[in-house]
């Protein structure tokens, strides 16, 4: 019996050690699971999961860490108390820097600034995370401001904004408070000083200027309130600014000048230098107006387009901004058109423009209003409700076939069959013989004489969103596969000689849009061309064509001695109704986006014309 407990006591004995090691390692691994849900932007989870450890694994040498990312959760969530609750259960002897970080802010958020402060100051050396800097620094801006330091809680929020993941805007916002409401004559003159070149000592010159208005020292507001002005720092107050300068001056603070942001050089040279010259021929056809026009060459490039649009807005005090063209410049112009405040007139057809803000418009040829024109006509003249579509699989086919399926569907219509083909495809007798409700696979045979005529395919019209080179080879096979009597739709990539050249004897009855089509009966259309052909020896494309209109419809606008600032210029867009633009008559919508009349095209007796 003795032997046989001493076997048994040396047994637990070897087991109790591995019993424990297993118990840690277990607690360990739902640490880590915490920690890695915390870090995963799960902080719920992670709560659930470290509060289970401190609960099972009260003597753990790891609790000081589950105590840190405890803290953490809490001060991230804006329970502040609680994260000092967690925070100092940790010895001071083990405190590292990150947990004295944690101490430290969750201090200064519960009102202890002093303490708080003097726990953060030393730690920048021993703090690598940008979050964990950004965390400190954002606290001593409040902990100084909480104790009327205000001069340096500027100075850390300076520091703050320039690190990786600063959120620029309500640092900024902070900063203006203090600017405004905490400093002094001097402090902000010192403010001004030592942050001059950035948006915070900006914003102190504009608190400067603004103080010597109220104080009756209009000569000084107004050369502080010009600094301001002319700065080049992006700066979110600069409007105030403006708007001092125009009260002081009594009148719009504008020139009657109208920016133009175009790619001059580059890729994209060529149509820059047509849409110019468009512009161009509408100042000579208004005659002096005391517009100017300023051209401005960014490269189709996004961050020059946005940076041209501050300077045109502030240097040259433009009323309104012409351009761009391309998507990613045109919509980075359009943000900071809107941020500025000043009306722009894109010309690009990006996608989501106007919806930007009430300062921003578009005038140009977009793939909606294409399919809005067909679809009237298709649907209210020609009294059609069903609609295949031949498309090509790249982006413009497949952005054309959602929105006319769309257009067709929301006013009652059907779309019974769509059919894609490579972008490079040549021969089409697949996507035909599929489109006819018929097996490809099947060879091409004669109908027996006394056989019944194949019955029509399901759709009364064919929507076919390609080029002319493209439609060359489409046509001649749907002629040949039996699709000869179903009315063909098309967009503006139809609108070429080459169209008639390739198929020509295809396409009888043809329909297809465009935005500018240079034969037009229209009276102002063709004075349009010949003034053209007389100015540059050639006619005139729709890149020309668009040029002249915006330029038109800002000098138009201009013209209304009432237009005397920039918001009275944007009413006067959203105002406009059938402006008699040679790219269609033109108003614009709530949001913004062009409504046109566009140019209904018809292949008729081998040539095309104007239907509408």
């Amino acid at each position: 019996m003795a032997i046989r407990f001493l076997l048994l006591l040396v047994i637990l004995c070897c087991a109790a050690p591995a019993l424990g090691a297993e118990r840690a390692e277990s607690g360990m691994g739902s640490l880590q699971q915490g920690i890695e849900l915390y870090r995963g932007g799960q902080p719920e989870e992670a709560l659930n999961r470290l509060r289970a450890f401190v609960v099972r694994h009260g003597d753990s040498p790891l609790l000081p860490e589950a105590y840190l990312y405890l803290a953490r959760i809490f001060l991230d969530t804006g329970r502040p108390d609680e994260a000092l609750t967690y925070i100092e259960r940790i010895a001071h002897e083990r405190m590292l820097p990150e947990m004295r970080l944690i101490r430290g802010a969750a201090l200064v958020a519960t009102g202890q600034a002093q303490r708080g402060v003097e726990i953060l100051l030393p730690l920048e050396k021993d703090l690598l995370g940008d979050a964990d800097r950004r965390l400190r620094l954002q606290s001593l801006a409040d902990g100084n401001a909480a104790l009327g330091q205000s001069l340096q809680a500027l100075f850390f929020l300076h520091r703050s904004l320039h690190l990786p993941g600063a959120v620029e805007e309500a640092g900024l916002q902070q900063a203006h408070l203090l600017l405004r409401d905490q400093l002094s004559d001097a402090e902000l003159a010192e403010a001004a000083f030592m942050f001059g070149g950035a948006a915070i000592g900006e914003d102190a010159r504009l608190q400067q200027a603004l103080r010597a208005f109220g104080r009756g020292e209009t000569a000084e507001a107004r050369r502080l309130a010009a600094e301001v002005v002319r700065g080049g720092v992006p700066f979110p107050y600069r409007r105030d600014a403006v708007q001092l300068m125009q009260r002081l001056a009594g009148e719009s603070w504008v020139e009657r000048s109208i920016g133009v942001i175009l790619p001059l050089n580059g890729r994209y040279a060529t149509f820059g230098a047509l849409v110019r010259r468009g512009m161009e021929l509408a100042q000579q056809v208004h005659g002096e107006t005391g517009v100017r026009f300023l051209f401005t060459d960014t490269d189709a490039d996004a961050e020059k387009s946005a940076q041209a649009v501050s300077d045109l807005v502030i240097n040259q005090r433009v009323m309104a901004i012409a351009g761009p063209l391309t998507g990613g410049a045109a919509a980075a112009a359009a943000a900071r058109a809107q941020e500025e405040q000043v009306p722009l007139l894109t010309l690009s057809q990006r996608e989501g423009l106007p919806e930007l803000g009430s300062y921003v418009f578009r005038d140009c040829l977009t793939s909606r209003l294409q399919v809005q024109a067909l679809v009237t006509y298709a649907m209210e003249v020609k009294k059609i409700s069903s609609f295949g579509i031949l498309y090509p699989e790249n982006k413009l086919g497949r952005e054309m076939t959602g929105l006319f399926a769309q257009e067709v569907i929301s006013r009652g219509g059907q779309v019974t069959d769509r059919q894609g083909y490579a972008e490079n495809a040549t021969d089409f007798r697949h996507q035909v013989r599929l489109l006819q409700g018929r097996d490809p696979a099947l060879p091409d045979v004669e109908p027996a004489p006394d056989e019944p005529p194949a019955a029509p395919p399901a759709f009364q019209a064919l929507f076919i969103p390609d080029y002319a080179d493209r439609i060359g080879l489409i046509a001649p096979q749907l002629v040949f596969y039996g699709l000869e009597d179903t009315q063909l739709l098309g967009i503006n990539g139809w609108n070429s000689p080459e169209l008639l050249r390739l198929a020509g004897n295809f396409l009888e009855g043809a329909v297809f849009v465009d935005g500018f089509f240079r034969y037009s009966p229209y009276p102002f259309v063709s004075e349009f061309v010949n003034l053209y052909f007389e100015k540059y020896g050639e006619e005139p494309s729709i890149l020309e064509a668009q040029g002249f209109d915006v330029a038109g419809i800002l000098l138009t606008a201009l013209r209304d001695p009432g237009v005397r600032t920039r918001d009275d210029l944007r009413l006067a867009l959203m105002n406009l109704r059938n402006y008699p633009g040679v790219t269609g008559a033109t108003s614009f919508d709530l949001q913004g986006e062009a409504e046109k009349i566009l140019f209904l095209l018809q292949v008729r007796n081998g040539d095309i014309v104007q239907i509408n």
